[in-house]
This record gives C-alpha cells, structure tokens and sequence, in this order.
C-alpha cells in the first residue's frame, strides 16, 4: 500500500474564510524581512461538536459540561494535533509548548518570515497604516488539502489593529453649536450600582472577574487612590500576558483609560472578587487567544469575562469570527458568562450603513448596550437611549448582525429585521449607564475624569452576574453561564427597568426588546432571584426596592426619530423556522 504524500507535497487548498481585503495606502511598501520571527495561531475544530440544548423546542445554547468531560470529549482532536505537527515539521517550523493547547484547540507555530510564506502559500509585506507599519499579507492562506477540515483558522500573520475600545471621555470644553445636553452629572461606579438596586450585602466574594485588554495598562498607586475615596479596598489584580501582552500603562489620553474603567467599574460593584486582566497585543489572534486563555484558566478561574473592544463586523475575516464565537461557544459550555460592549458609534458603528459590533453580535455572549441615566440614590428619574451624535460624543450601538442568524431564544424579541429573508441575531442584549454626560467618575494615570461608553456596560454587568453567582451560592463551574436564553423568557421581564425613549439612529427604542437598549437596564435586586436555577433557593435581597418612577421626557432634541420597526409577518415565519445550531 503506497504512502499518502508528506503535507508539503499535497496540493494546496485555500482555507475557508482566510480572504483578506488589501490596504489601501499610498505610502511605498517593501517586503517582510526574510529572517524575521512569526508565531502564528493555529485553531482546530473540536474532536466533537457541543451539544445543542433544547427546552421545549427553543435553543437554549450547549449543553453545560464539565471541564473533565470538555477536555474529553470537546477539546481538539489528539490526530488533529499530530497533523499540525507533521506540517510543522516539514516547513521548519517549531510548535511551541503549552499545556492548554488542546483545550483552548490551539496551536502555536513560530518560524521566519520566509518559512511562513512558503508554509501557508502567502506573501508578506511591510505597509504603512495611518503612521505605524504592519506586517500584512493580503488574499487567502493556502494550505495542504488534508488540513482543510481539521484547521479552523491561521491567525497573527497579519498583525495591524483588530479591534477599538469603546470608552469616550466627557467634553470639558465649550463648543460653539453643541447642544445643551438634557442631563450634566456624573457617577461612581457605586452610586450606579445603588440606582440599579444591587444587592447591598452581596460583594462578589469568591468570584473572579476576567478582563480582556487589548493595549494600555493601569498603576497600582491609581487605584489604590482610587478606592480610597469609595471607602473599598483596592482589589486584588492578577495580571496575565498573552502572545507578548502586558500592563504598559502611557498617559490618560491612551487605552489606559479603558483599562482603569474596566478595572474600576467591575472592582467597585463587585468589591469582594478577584480581578484578573489579560493583556495581549490588538490583534485578531491577541484577540482570541486572550479569550481562550481566560475561558481554561483553572489557576484563577474566572467565571465572568468582560470585553470593551470590538469592531464592525465587517471589518473581521469570516475565519476569524468563526473562530472567537467558538471560543464563546466553550465559554457557554463551560458555565462562563461573557460580556461585551455594543458599541459607541450608535446603528452605524463608524461604518458605512447599518452595522454591528463584533464579538458583541456573538449569539454566545451578553451584549451591553447604553443609556442616558438620572439617579438619586435607588430612584431613577430618568432614563433615555445614549445618544450624543449631535454633540459628537457617541451613541450606543445597536442593530442586526448580517453574519449570525437570530437566535431561537431571541425570536420573540421584536427585533427589525432589515432583510426579511435573513433574519439575524439582534445586538445589544441588555444596557446600563454609558452616556458621558452622566457618565463615571474614573482616576486614570493619575487624573480624575468622567468616562463612559459602552465599556462601561459590559464590566457592570459583569459585577452584577459576579453578585449573583455569590447571592445565588453558586461556586465556579457551577456558576450562571450563558444567561441570554433565561433573560429573554417572559419571567424576567420584571428583573429589567424597559427603556423606551431615544433613538441610536435608525432604530428607535420602545416596549419590550429594542435594537438601542435591549431588554433595558437593570432591577438587580428583582432580576437575581428570577436567574437562580431550580435547585437553587436565592437569598433574600436586604435591600428594599423603591417605586420605580416613569422616565422624564428629555429636553434635548432627538436625532431623526425614526418608528420603532416591527417583523414582518415574512420575518416572523422565518425565525419560527430557525434550525438548530451549533459551531463545530
């Protein structure tokens, strides 16, 4: 019997999903130096799909497993692995050791410049983009026909900038034609947790949080300032490197200002639990890898991530998404509840047309959109859809994901469906205060500033579920996971305060799910109880919940209100329609 070929004499096939558009740049470009040093990521298909679970017809997302049972049967294929060796070997190319590898399905190959081009049949070229150089290549990867299959995605030949943070500074500065804004206060991080009724003696003890940073850094003089003045401790911080990442904090113009409101946002309303940050570079592999490290960290074992960069789906490569929504996907399995900023630049998200946020528009996380919020105390007086485009200062994202098809659990939600024959999985899920206007107060390198955006949303809503958990008494693996199925069942409804005011664009807010604000912003001490699983007796809240008061009318101007669209009867045939799916 005659011997199958070695890998690097097999034909080449392109991979799936690899396409990557050119850089347009008038700037003069000259090759990737031969002799330079790459490591690539290498994601692999699971040995066997995760299992669907369904309650009455309805996907409710995987199937929860144990991490025992993921690593058995869910991680990446032990023949798979062997393969990527194999072509590792023939192309001089060294595998880089890593424990978790199998689990996080990820190999990790590093060689020069000229091994990685003959290797993956592509060219690499030094652009220049914007005022920084990048490697780039351009076009599909190519590789042996026996690895179409096995190979989900290669990642980091490229290594421009994947993703924005979604933070935007209060103006301080008078401006000629800018509205006056309807509300001009700002918050501690506490003081927006009273107003949406946290529980008071609940503090996220024996949790830890995950927070993914794709730049930036924070001091540790800053926050323990910072703390001093909310009468907390400073939170005990973990930092972890991914592909060369780590905590390089500049100056209070820089990303550092994402990682402070992260880190101050999430320790402030869930001042007992751990905190741990992943650094990595901003880079679609960064990226990724820095969310699977999280997700099977068994050291500090987050049982939330928070996420506050992302970009328009548009701007990702299909084996790229394919590949962060599979790492959610195991997130889900694996009972770790992740939460993600909608966006700052309202239906558009800087875009051309309508657009949403990627990984926001995952249907394997919590999408966090914005609001325009006026609290005293636990009293809301008001609370409106984000939206300050007038003034140049953001919006909250929102809208339809062209790439992920509607949920089942979301098909109830009267979600506009721009394309009837394709609806799509309705971005955000849920919101909380993101408008700078009433925005956080954060200390970031040593300055004290109001911050918001949706940054903000993702790391509260990520202290609220790690509140939870604790008030629920579920401990890690055990925890609440993927919540989206449970939030959209009718009970919950009382757990949200409904949003119904504003517009980010061309979606209007209005009763029930809206593409601005979702279900609406929190009643935590209402929702907590109704999340507890059926074997779970949650604890009493000790915190009275006072009348809600009906939101004032807001006294600025809304941009170009636009009806609230509703399915068409089209639409509503297709999402009873919906298959159910999983990725492999």
């Amino acid at each position: 019997m005659a011997k199958s070929p070695r890998l690097a004499e097999q034909p080449r096939v392109v991979l799936p999903g690899s396409e990557k558009a050119p850089v347009k740049t008038d700037i003069p470009h000259k090759a990737t130096p031969p002799r330079s040093k790459i490591t690539v990521s290498v994601i692999l298909r699971r040995k066997t799909p995760l299992k669907v679970n369904n309650r009455v017809g309805r996907t409710a997302g995987p199937i929860r497993v144990t991490r025992a049972e993921y690593k058995r049967q869910h991680a990446a294929d032990p023949a798979d692995i062997s393969l990527v060796r194999a072509f590792a070997r023939d192309h001089n190319l060294k595998v880089e050791p890593d424990p978790t590898a199998s689990a996080r399905r990820t190999v990790q190959l590093t060689g020069t410049a000229s091994d990685m081009q003959k290797a993956f049949s592509v060219e690499l070229l030094q652009k220049t983009v914007g005022t920084t150089e990048y490697r780039v290549r351009e076009g599909s990867i190519k590789i042996p026909a026996a690895l179409v299959g096995p190979v989900v995605a290669v990642l980091g030949l490229d290594n421009r900038p994947q993703a924005s943070p979604h933070f935007r500074l209060k103006s301080t500065a008078a401006q000629p034609n800018i509205t006056a804004h309807a509300a001009n206060v700002s918050y501690t991080p506490v003081q927006v947790a009273q107003a949406y009724q946290f529980p008071s003696k609940a503090s996220g003890a024996g949790q830890t949080i995950a927070i993914i940073e794709l730049g930036g850094g924070y001091r540790q003089a800053d926050l323990t300032a910072y703390f001093k003045t909310l009468n907390q401790s400073a939170p005990a911080i973990t930092t972890v490197a991914v592909d060369g990442g780590k905590n390089a904090p500049t100056n209070a113009n820089s990303a550092d200002g994402e990682v402070m409101l992260d880190i101050e946002v999430a320790a402030a309303v869930a001042p007992g639990a751990k905190i741990a940050v992943y650094f990595c570079p901003n880079t679609d592999q960064g990226f990724i890898d820095a969310i699977t490290t999280a997700i099977h960290d068994t050291t500090n074992k987050p049982s939330v991530i928070s996420i506050s960069w992302g970009g328009p789906e548009s701007s990702w490569t299909k084996q790229s998404m394919t590949a962060l929504d599979a790492a959610c996907q195991s997130a889900a399995a694996l009972g770790v509840t992740i939460t993600v900023a909608a966006g700052d630049n309202g239906s558009s998200d800087g875009a051309t047309g309508d657009n949403v946020d990627f990984p926001a528009s995952s249907p394997h996380v919590l999408a966090c959109g914005g609001t325009t919020l006026e609290a005293t105390g636990a009293t809301i007086t008001s609370e409106t859809v984000w939206n300050e485009t007038a003034n140049n200062e953001g919006a909250t994202g929102g809208g339809v994901s062209v790439v992920f098809p509607q949920p089942t659990w979301q098909a109830s939600a009267s979600a506009p469906i721009p394309k009837p024959s394709t609806p799509g999985r309705g971005v955000p899920d849920v919101s909380g205060d993101a408008d700078p206007a009433t925005g956080y107060v954060i200390r970031v390198d040593g300055q004290t500033s109001v911050i918001g955006g949706t940054s903000a949303v993702a790391p509260l809503w990520a202290g609220l579920i790690t509140v939870a958990n604790q008030q629920l008494g579920l401990a890690y693996g055990k925890t609440l996971g993927f919540l989206n199925p449970t939030l959209y069942a009718a009970k919950t409804s009382a757990g949200f305060r409904d949003i119904t005011e504003g517009n980010n664009g061309t979606y209007s807010a209005g009763p029930g799910w809206d593409a601005c604000t979702g279900l609406g912003s929190p009643i935590a001490t209402r929702l907590i109880p109704l999340l507890a699983p059926s074997a779970t007796t949650p604890t009493p809240s000790t915190t009275p919940t006072p009348p809600v008061k009906k939101p004032k009318k807001p006294t600025k101007p809304v941009k170009k209100p636009v009806k609230k669209s509703t399915p068409p009867a089209t639409a509503k045939k297709a999402a009873k329609k919906a298959t159910k799916k999983t990725t492999a």
